[in-house]
């Protein structure tokens, strides 16, 4: 579904150029719920928005088959000055779903009220990954690419959106990015550790979180 060939990517951190994805190759294993671990400033985030397209690598290719998420969890994928209400129409139809069946099962689940016909810019961040887990969750896709957001809300949300995300990746691959190892467990197979621009797969996920956990030791 996802092949990845010599991917470099890197930023200027403090006139520094910092290396975060170092000439990675690799294939995700189609249909698998991968957890992707490492500590903070590793570039996880950078690598799903690499996969998702929504950032270009400093060099190297990506190869993508099947319909892909944005990196659930934030809101790059609306536009601010458009209400949720409208960023839910407008991404139906990139998507090729029934706008109405989207914006009733997003209004019921992100629970916002009359924040859904307000601007994005409005919104304070949970509301963002509220709206954005909703929509997300409300299209059918190969691959789902999640950036922490099952933490978002409270608890009754928190729950919600595990049970309805559960449910997705039973039909479909993801690949998950969690500070929380009990997620990982819950909902993830396999994994993928990034330490040091390396990209480690692992066929267990306790083995994976074993290996992350001993790196920060």
């Amino acid at each position: 579904m996802i092949d990845l060939y010599n991917i470099t990517k890197g930023f200027w951190v403090q006139e520094e150029y910092r290396i975060v994805l170092d000439d990675i190759t690799f294939s995700l294993p189609p249909g698998r719920a991968l957890g992707l671990l490492g500590r903070n400033g590793a570039g996880k985030s950078t690598l799903l928005q690499l996969i998702a397209g929504t950032m270009q690598p400093a060099s190297g290719r990506i190869v993508r088959r099947g319909n892909i998420s944005w990196p659930i969890g934030g809101a790059n994928s609306f536009h601010k000055e458009l209400t949720g209400l409208q960023n839910t129409r407008f991404l139906a139809r990139v998507y090729g779903v029934d706008s109405d069946e989207l914006v009733a099962f997003v209004e019921e689940f992100a629970a916002i009220g009359e924040h859904f016909e307000m601007p994005l810019r409005t919104y304070s961040s949970g509301m963002k990954s509220r709206l954005s887990f909703g929509v997300a969750m409300g299209i059918p896709f190969d691959l789902y690419l999640i950036d922490e957001v099952t933490g978002a809300g409270d608890a009754s949300f928190r729950r919600k959106s595990k049970a309805v995300f559960k449910a997705r990746i039973a039909q479909a691959g993801a690949i998950m990015i969690s500070h929380s190892m009990n997620d990982m467990r819950n909902f993830c197979d396999c994994g993928l550790v990034l330490h040091n621009g390396r990209l480690l797969y692992f066929e267990d996920i306790e083995d994976a979180i074993a290996h992350h956990e001993d790196l920060l030791s």
